[in-house]
């Protein structure tokens, strides 16, 4: 492979970074990363109301799954692809065959149509979640990207509140079928924006990509997802097509790893999972992507079947769960960074899932809406400790050269956990249901046209048995439901088990800037090493409070000096001179501290003042050159052992370029012209 090793770094420094304008480009970026994002979480409660149109109850997990499977095996693809033929043709594809698949899934007139059409629509979304973040590193400087990168984990934060409370509400207002067609005006606006104001320079790497390797792993969690959803509804457990496709997955298995040994640039690289942190760690988010998805899956069709609560307001009823995973996902990456100390997360979080899983078991058809909300939250504190650090365990126990596929492969085994979890816990439903149905109403004579399979296919079935006989089924409904958290509690506590086997190793300061792309969402990630380092040290650099950033490298470089005024000194190593007043005006630093720092720098003879411009004097040159070294010092700190003997070039030069930028203007930004 042909690597560009400088990267975007190389390009600021050319000052053809980008072209249009930035801020809507982002903003179209950031409408296409929402649709993708939306549609992981929108559909959930609108899909009691989905399987009463079309029927189907036993592949309800298929729509949900569908999605799932697609985004995560295409988007090792889209990021190679667009490495390889340019990002912005490839985002516009995605979003093409987005708003395809979106249109023909609100045309869908039975199950198996909107799923083959669900498929086609996370095809889409796996390339518009994976490009719209790499585009972010064609267009923004490093030193801006942390800020950026800020407002796409907020609109993963968003989507997990949102989502199912716009899928209730179109449910509810208007019909299950706009949940897709609201894709479709906000798609084409992206698509238009995307086409006139994107203007990315050419820049190409070259890729030997692992089309079969793709194809096998895909093909492996299909026939699995396949097995758990329909051995014991569909067809029994011991049929010769449950074990034929149990054996078919086997054999594609094999010949996965086969493909992989000799593949150059393997999709899921064998040799990390001699590393057991990794091995560990991918068990576990395995673990956490099946209790999470599971519970959010069937938790709308308890609210709506078995409490009567409406679609909107099962959404609003889900919330407690979603600020669980939020506070402690936020306040877990917080302390992590302040402590360095994280083993403590894995497993209280997935104690914490165990116990909320055992408590949702506990919930029926009498349960108040009190209770079901501490139970929801209980359960979303606990998949939000987990969540946040596994991403950050897993960087840490890798080398530089396998951090990229090393991210990926644990958010991989996440979105493969969530795809087993809407799928087993839908067998599990569907078995308990039908036998519960039937054993609540044997010997009772039913009205003409219900019968327990009919109440199976279409809970609204309900409403037209007579009163004496609606608390059965309810209770059917519940006990079923909640039976599946009680089975998927033991799977949490292996979870807990396998995170007393994790090593707490030191972490290093650069893997303690977790990003939301990687932890909210069950989506696969895509980024190579340089992006994934570019990514947290430029993070780090614009969260780092400014004072911090000047009273560190003024230690390291041995002077004296205010913060402000090395702050200075650095400003005028770049540009030459500065105006304090001026300079007061531009930067979020008060008049009063920029003039004691110009009183410090003329009173230490390190910048003379010609007129109102102050500019360095040899001493002052001098110094500002050590504060620079200081800094860029303190950046390669963060990256531990990575920065060691033999460290890759484009470590190196990313490391300058945020030294550069970091040590200049707050609000400056580089000069912005079309490229050519």
């Amino acid at each position: 492979m042909a690597l560009d090793t400088h990267g975007a770094a190389e390009e600021v420094r050319r000052g053809e970074h980008v072209g249009g304008n930035v801020l809507v480009s982002i903003g179209a970026l950031l409408l296409g990363l929402l649709l993708a994002a939306l549609d992981q979480t929108i559909v959930s409660t609108a899909l009691p109301t989905i399987v009463s149109d079309l029927g189907g109850l036993e592949h309800l997990s298929w729509v949900v799954t569908a999605y799932l499977l697609a985004s995560t095996a295409a988007t090792p693809l889209w990021g190679k692809l667009g490495d390889q033929y340019g990002r912005k043709r490839l985002f516009q594809l995605a979003i093409v065959i987005f708003l395809i698949g979106s249109a023909l899934c609100g045309t869908a007139q039975n199950m198996p149509q909107l799923i083959g059409f669900r498929a086609l629509q996370g095809l889409g979304g796996g390339g518009l979640m994976v490009l719209s973040m790499a585009i972010v590193g064609d267009i923004v400087p490093p030193r801006e990207r942390g800020r950026y990168q800020g407002l796409f984990g907020a609109v993963f934060g968003a989507t997990s509140v949102l989502g199912p409370l716009l899928g209730g509400l179109f449910t509810e207002h208007l019909s299950w079928r706009w949940v897709f067609y609201v894709n479709l005006p906000l798609g084409i606006v992206a698509l238009v924006v995307i086409a006139t104001a994107l203007h990315i320079p050419r820049r190409t790497s070259r890729h030997a990509i692992d089309y079969l390797g793709t194809l096998l792993i895909a093909s492996v969690a299909t026939c699995l997802v396949l097995v758990a959803s329909l051995g014991g509804t569909t067809w029994p457990w011991a049929s010769p097509q449950i074990i034929g496709l149990a054996v078919l997955g086997v054999l594609l298995a094999v010949a996965f790893v086969a493909v992989e040994r000799r593949a150059a640039e393997p999709v899921l690289p064998l040799k990390l999972f001699g590393i057991r942190t990794f091995t560990l760690a991918a068990v576990i988010s395995f673990i956490v992507g099946f209790a999470m998805f599971g519970a959010m899956t069937y938790l709308p069709t308890f609210l709506q079947v078995v409490h009567g609560i409406s679609p909107t307001m099962s959404g609003v009823h889900m919330l407690p769960m979603v600020v669980g995973l939020l506070l402690t996902s936020t306040v877990s990456g917080q302390i992590v960074s302040r402590t360095g100390r994280w083993k403590v997360f894995p497993v209280a979080g997935t104690a914490v899932t165990a116990l909320g899983l055992l408590l949702l078991h506990q919930l029926d058809e009498h349960s108040s809406t009190l209770e079901m909300s501490l139970y929801f939250f209980v359960f979303g504190l606990g998949l939000g400790l987990v969540l946040q650090v596994l991403i950050l365990v897993v960087q840490n126990a890798v080398s530089y050269q396998d951090l990229g596929v090393a991210t990926s492969g644990a958010t991989f085994f996440r979105s493969i956990g969530a795809s087993f979890g809407v799928a087993i816990f839908g067998t599990v439903f569907s078995g308990r249901l039908g036998d519960k149905l039937a054993e609540a109403f044997r010997g009772v004579r039913l009205p003409a046209g219900v019968s327990p399979g009919a109440l199976e296919a279409d809970p609204r079935g309900i409403g037209a048995l007579p009163p004496p006989l609606r608390p059965a089924a309810l209770h059917a409904f519940s006990s079923s439901i909640t039976d599946v958290f009680l089975y998927a509690a033991p799977v949490a506590f292996l979870g807990f088990v396998l995170a007393w086997f994790l090593k707490e190793d030191r972490l290093r300061g650069s893997v303690t800037a977790p990003d939301a792309s990687e932890t909210i969402p069950p989506n696969p990630v895509h980024r190579s090493s340089y992006e994934e380092v570019c990514r947290a040290l430029s993070t780090l650099g614009t969260r780092e409070g400014r004072r911090e950033i000047y009273e560190e490298i003024t230690a390291r470089a041995g002077y004296d000096l205010l913060p402000a005024a090395s702050w200075m000194l650095l400003r005028m190593r770049k540009h030459g001179s500065v105006e304090p007043y001026v300079l007061a005006e531009r930067a979020p630093v008060p008049l009063s501290t920029v003039l004691a720092a110009a009183r410090q720098v003329e009173e230490r003879r390190l910048a003379a003042r010609d007129g109102l411009e102050l500019s360095l004097t040899p001493a002052g040159a001098e110094v500002a050159e050590r504060l620079a070294t200081a800094r860029e010092d303190s950046l390669s700190d963060l990256l531990g052992d990575w920065w060691g003997p033999g460290r890759p070039t484009d470590l190196v030069q990313l490391v300058k370029e945020l030294t550069a930028e970091l040590c200049g203007s707050e609000r400056e930004r580089p000069q912005v012209r079309k490229p050519g």
